[in-house]
Parts: structure tokens; sequence; C-alpha cells
């Protein structure tokens, strides 16, 4: 198959002549498609997704809208609930039959106003967000901070009764901070990402966590005012996650790594007075459904219609920011190689589906709901059997360079030839590794094919990845266009191939 790389799309767009050659081109495709082979028609297919998806692409407005217009998506937040009215509209624009599909998450959480400041020994503001869930504090708060981020959780249990209304600093001071980004496999021998840490470092680690855990549970029965806790980034990115602890939960909060740290510093000072003024103010609602969104272009092959080719992304993100490259850019690819699909009339043999999750930060929850109703157990045997492959798309940003194939040695081949055609595009090769932590492992788990492509983790782990500094800017929308083209083409061809995805 003849590859279109960008820049001679951008040729396309400044020559009119080319234009009305190219456009004489697809009508003369479209009206004798049906007398074509399959197989140059399936090529004809591939080179009018790339050339719609480089040069009439909607990606930029949808990326803009969901990290601009709508901004971050809390799962089970009003913002949430806009972006999948929007998302479902959008898809439904374009001629896609999309609808909502519920399910049961619990509640949801807004927050008002963050306040968390010096004012003695001297006025100054820190950088600090509250942790997602966080209640509201009683008010303002004002007060001496008491740190017991160097006790052990027995000093602790013997400090409660100073503890109570308190701003308790409850960590030590910051010094792991992330420093570097996760390898990226294809460009070189296959190995895992990141680095392997020292055995001691993590018996450290889980000794921490162990005393973090009883100390916590001291610490809602002291009922402090505030916790606050620092964030391993740096240079004011601030990592910030946060879960419903029910009623009763104390309001808490987490500081740039270095404000925590300077503030921890004050306090070992004896020679003067350190307080600081707080003030958290949220609100709860029922959130008690939210939803995934469904869109599908139906399969015309009357033999494997029913199958489905599942493309999907997660449309949650945390509260901070947002959350361009965890995951608006994701849900924009796969609006965006729905509607170059449809625009370019792929008539796949198999059912494409488009799938837009909620609950990925909490643990996957959206696509866990979705395969327990549709694909698990022996109720489902036979949609199981008929799924044919999902294509997620998380986890890093830029362009697709290729594919982590789960371990399924069966794939590998199909995956290569479809890829090696795309290499003007910028891909590069598929790993047999595989890779965690996104929905593509809630549809492993039911026993069907589900892979996560290779994308770029420069300032990903470091900067982005769950902080307040996912922005737009974070984004290049020329790589969102390439996305787009990779994934819609993989579906096409995984729709249109004689055999389905081999299961591992």
């Amino acid at each position: 198959m003849t590859t279109l790389p960008q820049q001679e799309t951008r040729r396309l767009v400044r020559s009119p002549v080319t234009l009305v050659r190219a456009w004489t081109f697809a009508c003369v495709i479209a009206a004798t498609a049906s007398a074509l082979p399959q197989s140059l028609h399936d090529d004809d297919t591939l080179l009018r997704i790339q050339v719609e998806g480089f040069r009439s692409s909607h990606v930029e407005g949808v990326f803009e809208t969901l990290t601009s217009d709508i901004g971050p998506r809390l799962t089970g937040s009003p913002e949430y609930k806009r972006a999948t009215e929007f998302v479902r509209d959008e898809l439904a624009s374009y001629g896609i039959e999309a609808r909502l599909e519920p399910w049961k998450f619990g509640r949801g959480w807004t927050l008002e106003k963050i306040v968390v400041e010096l004012v003695e020994p001297r006025y100054e503001p820190f950088i600090a967000y509250a942790d997602a869930w966080s209640p509201s504090t009683n008010g303002e708060v004002t007060g001496s901070p008491v740190f017991i981020g160097d006790k052990t959780a027995s000093d602790v249990g013997s400090m409660l009764p100073q503890l109570k209304g308190a701003v308790v600093l409850s960590q030590p001071m910051m010094t792991s901070f992330v420093r570097e980004d996760r390898l990226r496999p294809e460009g070189g021998p296959e190995r895992s990402s990141g680095i392997l840490e020292p055995a001691e470092t993590r018996a450290v680690r889980a000794a921490q966590a162990q005393r973090d855990l009883v100390v916590a549970t001291m610490l809602r029965d002291a009922g402090p005012a505030i916790i606050l806790k620092p964030s391993a980034g740096e240079y004011g990115a601030v990592f910030v996650t946060g879960h419903d602890d029910g009623r009763g939960a104390i309001p808490s909060a987490t500081l740039s790594g270095e404000h925590y740290n300077r503030l921890v510093h004050l306090l070992q000072r004896r020679d003067r007075s350190v307080k600081l003024r707080v003030n958290i103010q949220s609100t709860f609602g029922d959130a008690s459904n939210v939803y995934n969104v469904l869109g599908e272009l139906a399969g015309r092959d009357p033999v494997v219609r029913d199958e489905v080719v599942m493309i999907g992304a997660h449309l949650d993100s945390w509260h901070t920011s947002a959350g361009a490259t965890d995951n608006a850019d994701g849900v924009a690819t796969v609006i965006e190689a729905m509607r170059i699909l449809k625009a370019v009339d792929a008539r796949p043999r198999r059912t494409i589906r488009a799938a837009l999750w909620g609950g990925e930060e909490q643990g996957m929850l959206g696509s866990k709901a979705w395969v327990a109703k549709h694909l698990a157990g022996d109720t489902n045997a036979s949609a199981r059997e008929r799924f044919n492959v999902y294509f997620n798309i998380d986890s890093g940003s830029g362009k697709i360079y290729g594919w982590f194939l789960q371990n399924n040695q069966a794939a590998l081949p199909i995956f290569d030839s479809w890829l090696a055609p795309l290499t003007s595009l910028g891909t590069r090769r598929n790993v047999i590794q595989s890779v965690g932590a996104s929905d593509h492992l809630s549809f492993s788990e039911a026993d069907v094919p589900a892979f996560n492509p290779i994308q770029d983790y420069t300032n990903y782990d470091v900067h982005t990845h769950h902080t307040n500094m996912d922005t737009s800017e974070r984004v290049n929308l020329d790589d969102l266009r390439q996305t787009a083209v990779v994934l819609a083409t993989f579906a096409y061809r995984a729709a249109m191939a004689d055999q389905k995805i081999p299961r591992r």
C-alpha cells in the first residue's frame, strides 16, 4: 500500500489542480468500488483514510473542546457528564450511531476553592491542590502546623490529643523526586519500562507504606483540621489523585515537593513562629450512575458483521488540569478515527465500535463494568466469541510508533504486516511485551485480544501524567492526526481481515 506523508498532504492542500484530481479519483473509486477486487478496494480505502485524516482533520476542534471548553473531567463530576454528552453528539454529527451507557459509580465531587499559604514568619502562597474527594475544611483554618513525617506510628499514637483540629504534615520531606521517564521499547532492544529498584529501596518503601497505613487510621480517629503531604514532582509539577473515603474523611491536600520541604525546614527552626492559613471548599453530588459512550459503524458482511472490532480511550481525567495527554488526546484520536472511517465510506465487513470510558483513573471501572455486562461469564460466551479485538489508546502522547502485543506471539506477523506500510508516517515496530495500567486490561482479563500502542514518554512520567501541568501545550496536533490515521487503519484492517485476531 502506498502511504501519504504529511508533507505530501500539505502539498495537496496547496494545489487546487491536485485537489480536483484527487476528488475525481475518489468519485471514480466510489462509483466502481463494488466491481473492484477485494484487495484493490482495501488498498484504495486505506489510501483514502490517510488523505482524509491529514487533509480534512477535525481532531483539533475535539481536542480543544475537551481541554479548553470542558477542562478537567473527574469521573462523576458535572464536567465529566458534559464531556460524555459532547462526545456522543460529536459522533452523531458524523452520522455514527452513538449512545450513553450507564454504570454504577458513587459520589460525584467538585472542588470550589483551595488556599494553602504561609502567614508567619512572612506571607507566601504555596502550590497546593486538594486531593480528589477531599471534604471541606471547617471554613478557613489558621494555625501552627504539626510535622509528624519523621515520627513512627508509635510516636504518632502518643501525639493524638495534639493533632485534633491541627494542620498536620503527615509525610517525611520529599527526597525521591520523579526524574526519569519510562523507556520506550520500540527504538532498541526490548526491555521493561523503568529501572529495577534495589531490594533495600523496596524494603524501605514497604515499611513506609505500612507505617502510613497505620498512621492514616490514627489520624482519622484524631480529627485534624487538614492533612498535607508532598508531591514527588519537581519545578511546580504536582501529582494529585485521591479517592472517596466516605463520610468522616479528613480534608487533605498535596503540596509541591519543594514548598512542602520549605515548610518543614521552617518548622525545624526553633527561633520563629510558623503559621499556615488553609481552606478547602468542595461539594459532593449524586453520581451513582455515570456513563460510558459507545458509537459504531455497522458491519456489512452478513457472515461476520456481528463480530466486533473496538477502539477506545478513557474520557475521564484527574481534577487539577485539562488532562491533555491523559487522555484528551486519546479521546480525540478515537473520535477522529471514527469520523475518518465514516467520511471515506469504509463499509467494514465487521462492526467497528468506539468506546469512551469513565472511571479509568479509579481503577478502569467503566471498562470493567462494560466487560462484565457484555463479555464476561458463561452468559456472554457467544458475545465473547464474536468479539474480535480491542485497540486502546492511553499511556503516553505523540505518534503511534507501534503496538505492545501483550505476549500474543501469533498476532505479531499480522501487526507487523499492517504496520510496515505506515513507516513514512513515523511508525517503527511492534514489540511482543505487554503494558499495563489502562482499559485494555479489562478485555485481556475476559480472554479477548486487547492492545495499547507505543507512544512517546518524554516528559510524560516526569511532568504531565496525573499532574497540574497536563495542559494542551503538551500535545502536538500533527501527532494527533497521525495517531488517528494509524488507529483508523488498524481498525479497518481488523474489520476486513479474513480471520479474527488470534487469541493468546
